[in-house]
């Protein structure tokens, strides 16, 4: 009988504000090798640009004071959100929103797609052809309070840079999928979990990296920051940015895939920089979420897309709209 024993009690290591245990009830499996941090860091050649000199009047709300979601009248942070503040009082993701960035993420071809007329992603490949844009999913964005705002920091339309609030577990998944992170409290509908935290490279740099890795070495499945490529016009190599969680990232890295029903949903989230071609990535809970119930994601993965530069993997979510097993069946018939 294999003992349970918690490798390490906080892998955060006093970085965040809430102790994040580390548990393995399955196995010896020890955890992955990673340097943990709290917030992205640039790898080499993404550009970013934090001048507060940029943000200007439409951007931020200086004029405020207190608490801005306490106004009759939504401030220019609101202005992201349809002229609505995107949090309600008690800090959950208003329904309305919240309802259509779940709808995104499960038929994205029901909304609105961009593609560039020189993708960034396929020239990234270094091919002697480019390949067309396969397209680009337009979403919504949360627009955050922050330094050149007149609120207090207690405003509540700051929650994600906040940092992470609720008791969550990184735990070995018995189901066979490895690390997984799950909830030790009840969460409502709409709470914010965390943030995906990585180095934040040019997708050209994220090709480079897994052709150099050697051979077998797992890596974490890499966020794409695509989010308004659109409003961007023709972005350079440098601003074509993804976040890479292998080395270094946070909890985040060991929330699991699970194909279309999965109970986080990200949101894009503009905090320092106008420019969305850089935004955070967090994590709201798509339904009430149970005490030591795991936290999913779908990561969005194209089964049959051999052009990415981490190979997908055999999908065990164990959903019933899992992607992978339509994909295997449709294959079958064929035969």
């Amino acid at each position: 009988m294999i003992r349970s024993f918690h490798d390490v009690v906080d892998i955060a290591k006093g970085q965040e504000k809430v102790l994040i245990t580390l548990v393995n009830e399955v196995n010896n499996e020890c955890p992955p090798s990673f340097f943990y941090i709290p917030q992205n860091v640039v790898f080499q050649n993404a550009y970013l640009n934090f001048s507060l000199a940029r943000i200007g009047d439409n951007n931020c709300c200086s004029a405020c004071s207190g608490d801005c979601l306490s106004s009759s009248t939504p401030c220019a942070c609101a202005h992201e959100t349809g002229g609505e503040f995107a949090y309600t009082a008690d800090g959950l993701v208003k329904e309305d929103l919240l309802k259509e960035c779940i709808s995104m993420n499960r038929d994205p071809k029901k909304h609105c797609q961009f593609f560039c007329k020189e993708c960034p992603l396929e020239r990234s490949k270094c091919e002697d052809i480019i390949e067309p844009c396969k397209g680009h999913l337009v979403r919504r964005f949360i627009k955050e309070c922050w330094s050149k705002c007149g609120c207090s920091k207690q405003c509540g339309n700051r929650v994600v840079q906040r940092g992470i609030t609720r008791n969550l577990q990184v735990f070995m998944s018995p189901e066979g999928k490895g690390w997984g992170l799950r909830t030790l409290e009840d969460l409502p509908k709409g709470a914010f979990v965390c943030e995906y935290v990585g180095e934040v490279l040019t997708n050209a740099e994220l090709f480079d990296r897994v052709l150099r890795s050697p051979e077998g070495e797992k890596h974490s499945y890499p966020v794409l920051l695509d989010a308004d490529w659109g409003a961007e016009g023709v972005l350079k190599d440098e601003e074509a940015l993804c976040l890479d969680a292998t080395y270094y990232g946070n909890v985040a890295r060991f929330v699991n895939h699970r194909c279309y029903d999965s109970n986080l949903v990200e949101i894009p989230v503009e905090v320092e920089s106008p420019d969305h071609h850089y935004y955070h990535l967090a994590f709201f809970t798509t339904r009430k979420v149970k005490a030591m119930e795991e936290l999913t994601w779908d990561y969005g993965i194209d089964f049959d897309d051999h052009d990415h530069p981490i190979k997908a993997f055999r999908c065990q979510c164990g959903s019933r709209f899992c992607r992978n097993i339509k994909r295997s069946r449709s294959r079958a018939a064929r035969r």
